[in-house]
């Protein structure tokens, strides 16, 4: 499969994902109903994690249909440049999002009072309106490069500020000093060294390794993880912009590209939602007492670490106590 065909299977899931994920976390708002307002806000973590790829592979299909007759090169660059501005905005409604969720996975709602801050909420929702906004012109400057029945006669002012700033931030990462490469170089391995560290840890004791050490301390840890993957993703788009052509159809990073998907996942759906080890511990206890008391079976301990296995057990005894 050519680098281009990447492109075309994913850029269409950040915008029309982000008018779902808008349109649950409406609803949410208008029901009260927490549950629709995690997924949605998983929903838009996640987008912001797939748009990167999506990003980063329109550059291959660039260089397919560039000499083609009848593309022009302005719309290109607009929606390249309209591509970059939505990207921007994109991530940080998605760490605003991760922010909600994290609040998710600490705190308990009381009686009358919503998990989520207003200010969270608020930034939340204007946010996601601005990026649907900027996704549905990137998506219609990309479809002007080959749909003629649409092309409107000029190009996306939107575009053009996005075009305009390409090569500034390029001339910033490769010309503008001979340091800056290098440190975005040891930004880049600081972060990997936190995720790794915090995360990496973390999964292993839930995957029944390191038996000695606690749940609890270790998942203290993963808002460094956090900020070593925000540190990954900013250098790591600094690095794609200043040298796009080294990167296109290097195989080397496009499985990192995926390997990164996948730790974002994992830390977005294990450790900053309802299935993370701290949010399961009262479930764990209650399981524990019920588990004991009905079968009279000890409970592995290193099973006590694994969200997953307390959630689907929970399940278990729920429906043997409903058919005794």
């Amino acid at each position: 499969m050519y680098s281009a065909h990447f492109h075309l299977l994913l850029n269409h899931w950040p915008i029309i994902g982000t008018f779902i994920g808008l349109c649950l976390f409406v609803v949410s708002l208008v029901a009260d109903q927490d549950d629709l307002k995690q997924t949605s806000l998983a929903i838009f973590s996640f987008l912001s994690l797939l748009s990167i790829p999506a990003y980063m592979s329109g550059n291959a299909a660039q260089q397919v249909i560039k000499d083609l007759p009848g593309v022009s090169a302005d719309m290109i660059q607009s929606h390249q440049g309209a591509a970059l501005l939505s990207l921007i905005i994109m991530e940080i409604t998605g760490g605003f999002a991760l922010i909600g969720l994290w609040h998710f996975s600490r705190a308990k709602k009381t009686e009358g009072k919503s998990v989520l801050p207003g200010w969270n909420v608020f930034a939340v929702l204007v946010l996601a309106i601005v990026t649907m906004a900027c996704m549905a012109i990137t998506g219609n400057t990309g479809g002007e490069i080959r749909h003629p029945e649409v092309v409107s006669g000029a190009t996306s002012a939107f575009g053009a500020i996005g075009a305009g700033i390409l090569p500034s931030i390029q001339y910033v990462v490769i010309d503008y000093s001979m340091w800056v490469w290098p440190i975005l170089e040891d930004l880049h391995f600081i972060g990997l060294i936190l995720i790794i560290g915090a995360i990496g840890v973390v999964n292993l004791r839930v995957m029944g390794f390191l038996k000695q050490m606690p749940v609890g301390p270790l998942h203290r840890f993963i808002p460094w993880g956090i900020a070593g993957f925000v540190i990954n993703i900013i250098s790591g788009l600094l690095f794609f912009v200043g040298m796009p052509d080294f990167y296109t159809n290097n195989l080397d990073f496009q499985i990192k590209m995926l390997a990164m998907v996948l730790a974002g996942s994992n830390l977005l759906f294990f450790h900053c939602t309802c299935l993370c080890p701290a949010r399961a511990r009262g479930r764990r206890a209650c399981v524990r007492q019920v588990h004991r008391r009905k079968f009279d079976i000890p409970l592995d301990r290193t099973d006590c670490a694994r969200p997953l296995y307390a959630f689907f057990r929970g399940c278990q005894v729920s429906r043997t106590t409903n058919n005794s």
